[in-house]
């Protein structure tokens, strides 16, 4: 027989209280003493109580404007194609309740841009927004914009904690640099030295690849066994002849390096180089399972490959932003997804 669902009625039996303060209490509209709030959300959590938000929603039938702010997908960006697909599923499961959903997309290597498309959103007025903080001063100007005005926000891609955002999902970024490090520690032979790949303008303003970068150095700092040289190289311009020129020219120059660890999604580009120059001494370890990243992995020109799950910090942060705007469900500030980490061996079990 399945266990029989508690409803607020069971708690306001058990807490001697009327079913209307359970309702004060579990929807945190105040105005109830703290002892017995103290006792009614024991109570709920000892029933496992749990109430029926879908059922909620469809009796207050609020209609909701959603705009998503994300980096546009591109064939030099192909990471970003994965996101709308999360969206797509979350609004899908929406589909009966009166939500639209607008995407907003920025050029990933043009801050003007971004500041471009944010205005626009400012200007539609909408009642809630997920976005991807990539650029971090540009963000928290954007972000306080969206305090001012009421609208709540949720963050995927990292999150700014100078910000009031409702919640986020995604990584722990700084973790999984630190992780990032690991791997290559292991992989990495006594004396040899370690290039650090960051492919962007302003890595200080970049803030999940910078973080990431961080944890990456923190792991050596700390923990790591290696004691050569990290090695760090700033990209600025993202086409595949500028990035294969620059680590030409900087591996001729160190030719010590024996592991390489890329901060952003561009692990294939590094890979192509070395597997055109016949070199098969590097172990490179990257982020996410893109095409041509999970053709190298196969391949053994790629050691690891860490990923986000990016549908599904979209599909979460669209149905947090839900609940909240519909039932006032406030959901956890922040939802920390697996790290996972990617070989040749397990990697069709993520793909």
């Amino acid at each position: 027989m399945p266990t029989k669902k508690a409803r607020i009625k069971d708690i306001a039996i058990l807490a001697g209280v009327s079913i209307g303060t359970v309702d004060r209490v579990l929807h945190n509209r105040g105005g109830v003493a703290e002892k017995t709030v103290e006792k009614v959300i024991r109570i709920a959590k000892e029933l496992d109580y749990s109430p029926n938000y879908i059922a909620q929603a469809l009796k207050t039938r609020k209609s909701l404007n959603l705009i998503s702010l994300l980096p546009e997908p591109t064939e030099e960006n192909s990471f970003w194609e994965k996101h709308p697909r999360g969206i797509k599923r979350a609004m899908e499961e929406l589909d009966p309740f009166p939500v639209i959903l607008t995407q907003i997309n920025f050029n990933l290597f043009d801050e003007i841009d971004f500041q471009k498309k944010a205005s626009e959103v400012i200007n539609l007025h909408p009642d809630g927004v997920i976005l991807a903080p990539i650029y971090k001063s540009e963000s928290i100007s954007f972000c306080n914009n969206l305090t001012k005005a009421g609208i709540p926000f949720v963050f995927v891609d990292g999150y700014l904690k100078e910000t009031s955002f409702l919640s986020y999902t995604g990584e722990d970024i700084y973790q999984s640099g630190r992780v990032a490090g690991q791997l290559t520690d292991l992989v990495t032979p006594e004396g040899k030295d370690i290039l650090i790949i960051n492919i962007t303008r302003n890595l200080q303003n970049v803030h999940h690849l910078n973080n990431r970068t961080q944890g990456f150095l923190s792991y050596f700092s700390k923990s790591g066994n290696n004691k050569s040289k990290k090695i760090n190289l700033s990209i600025a311009d993202p086409g595949s002849k500028e990035i294969k020129k620059e680590i030409s020219a900087f591996y001729n120059k160190n030719p010590n390096i024996a592991s390489v660890f890329i901060s952003g999604s561009k692990s294939y580009e590094v890979a192509d180089y070395f597997r055109a120059e016949g070199v098969k001494s590097i172990n490179i370890v990257g982020y996410d399972l893109l095409e041509k990243n999970v053709e190298h992995l196969k391949e053994g020109t790629i050691r690891f490959l860490i990923g986000q799950r990016p549908e599904e910090q979209t599909y979460r942060g669209i149905k947090k932003l839900f609940e909240f705007l519909s039932v006032s469900r406030i959901p956890a500030k922040i939802e920390y997804l697996p790290i996972d980490v990617v070989t040749s061996e397990n990697v069709n079990f993520f793909i």
